[in-house]
């Protein structure tokens, strides 16, 4: 996410690809980080686990969290502006990647109790001067 603010920082808008209906799974880094501590300590050699807190989380929410907290506009874009705009993330933005994590959640009793991604958006620990 920060990456993310970076880019709406230097290029004075938050876009987001066509409607920005795609999805993106989340989990907030405490949560996650609980969540590798029992993988280490319970899960049973193999496992495939996911951590998400958030299961999709509208791209089009995301940029106009980002726009919001920054003053600036949160806007559509082509996927070749996207490209242009996002750099190496450009072809990233656009995926529709909506995740569950209800396996991991009943194998390890693990249940995520961080904020959700735009919770988090909202906190000032994205936008200070680096």
């Amino acid at each position: 996410m920060a990456t993310l603010v970076g880019v709406a920082r230097r290029r004075g808008v938050a876009g987001y690809v066509g409607d920005g209906a795609n999805r993106w799974p989340a989990v907030h880094v405490s949560d996650a980080a609980r969540l590798a501590r029992l993988a280490v300590e319970a899960a049973p050699a193999g496992s495939v686990l996911h951590a998400v807190g958030d299961a999709g989380v509208p791209f089009r929410d995301i940029a106009e969290a980002i726009g919001g907290r920054l003053g600036i506009e949160s806007q559509s874009l082509t996927p070749a502006e996207a490209v242009e705009h996002f750099a190496h993330l450009g072809h990233l933005v656009a995926l529709d990647s909506p995740a569950d994590a209800a396996i991991t959640r009943s194998l390890l009793g693990w249940e995520p109790g961080g904020p959700s991604l735009l919770e988090d958006l909202e906190q000032d620990h994205y936008y200070r001067p680096s």
